[in-house]
């Protein structure tokens, strides 16, 4: 498999491949991208990335298919069932959408984010956990516990990327919902 002439870090990260499907070499992919039908085209050349398994280098798309809610991918350098199996765990990345042409925001860029609220840091990103519905903000509280915040406007009314920072306006409660009552573990 040749290698991506690409910097990595220039690259957001689409799917990651999960197991085989059929016996031409088929996968089935968590998608990390709200545009499959677009990401996901004949011809496409996705960066491989070893995941927790899998491999690294390029991957060009040969098909793609919807199995009731799962998209199946056929890569030109995959033929059959036993190199499906080696793809498992890759990660998938490709380039960027243009600058202004997507309004959402990628794990990469807010994990570390500081998180506000009323100006004043709380914690930071962790994670962002993608849904059918909606998207979740994994934020690790100063507080030593950990909240998921629905990462919708009117509870994460701005991400200022060039500040570092998240800022929230949570229903009361939200942040505390892990946190031990009356201080028992």
């Amino acid at each position: 498999m040749p290698e991506s002439t690409s910097r990595p870090q220039d690259h957001v990260r689409v799917a990651r491949i999960g197991k085989p499907h059929g016996i031409r070499g088929d996968v089935t992919v968590q998608l990390f991208t709200d545009e499959p039908e677009e990401r996901f085209v004949p011809g496409a050349v996705l960066e491989g990335r070893r995941g927790r398994g899998g491999r690294d280098g390029e991957l060009t798309v040969a098909r793609a298919r919807w199995n009731k809610d799962i998209l199946l991918l056929g890569f030109e350098e995959v033929s059959d069932r036993n190199g499906a199996e080696e793809l498992r765990g890759t990660e998938l990345y490709a380039e960027p959408d243009a600058p202004g042409e997507d309004e959402g925001w990628y794990e990469e860029d807010l994990v570390g984010l500081a998180v506000l609220v009323d100006g004043e840091r709380v914690g930071a990103v962790t994670g962002l956990v993608t849904g059918e519905v909606q998207d979740l903000l994994e934020v690790g509280l100063d507080s030593g516990t950990e909240a998921l915040v629905p990462f919708v406007e009117e509870i994460v009314p701005a991400v200022d990327l060039e500040a570092g920072t998240v800022t929230l306006d949570p229903p009361p409660g939200l942040l505390g919902l892990n946190e031990p009552e009356d201080g028992r573990a």
